[in-house]
């Protein structure tokens, strides 16, 4: 079954670049584009794609605006919004982060980078790039106002493993292999995780390590 994609950027030429590599792949399809952020959510409410690109920056509303709208808490059947930007490390892509996006992508990375967002996003993950996941959280542990969310349920000792290794950008496979457990064990731990701390997703989850000071 494809995946279909709507993408939502000012820039023409970014869509037309974006829309050529998407349509390039066997397993994808784009469903639409969008030129500003409002057009972007009006689109993505009528055709619910698999998975959206945002621009952080856009006319009439911005990507942290389309993405809270869409994705924020409290919304029913959240869509996956995948942020393609230009702005490493900025705050705007942690604002997008707490707002209820799934995955980062700088708009120089690549076409192949490009397609493992859209494929990971998919597939429920978080995680498109470790390494920029984990340059993004790292801004995470400068001190905050608000106290870290205190779990529902207290974390075990291997819940706390996972979650450090999550934090630091480990894929479900990696971490199976250094916690030298199965990989269905892993899952189940990273769903209690989720429960416990009220996370829908491994970047919440992440998150939550950097702002708790569990992971420095």
């Amino acid at each position: 079954m494809s995946i279909r994609v709507l993408i939502a950027d000012d820039q023409e030429m970014v869509r037309t670049g974006f829309r050529m590599i998407v349509d390039s792949q066997p397993d994808m399809t784009v469903v639409g584009d969008a030129a500003d952020g409002r057009q972007a959510v009006e689109l993505a409410r009528r055709l619910r794609p698999d998975v959206c690109l945002f621009d952080i920056r856009m006319p009439a509303m911005d990507g942290l605006e389309a993405t809270r709208l869409l994705a924020g808490p409290g919304v029913p059947d959240p869509l996956r919004i995948v942020i393609v930007t230009t702005f490493d490390m900025d705050e705007y892509v942690y604002g997008a982060l707490r707002g209820g996006a799934v995955g980062f992508l700088l708009k120089d990375g690549g076409p192949a980078l490009l397609v493992e967002a859209i494929r990971a996003a998919s597939n429920g993950e978080s995680l498109v790039s470790p390494s920029i996941t984990v340059r993004l959280l790292a801004q995470l542990a400068r001190p905050v106002q608000a106290p870290p969310v205190q779990p529902r349920e207290a974390l075990t000792e291997r819940e706390l493993d996972v979650v450090r290794l999550v934090a630091r950008g480990r894929t479900n496979e990696e971490i199976a292999g250094e916690l030298f457990v199965s990989l269905s064990t892993v899952k189940t731990h990273v769903g209690s995780v989720h429960r416990k701390l009220g996370t829908r997703n491994r970047v919440e989850t992440a998150a939550w390590a950097w702002e708790s000071g569990l992971v420095r």
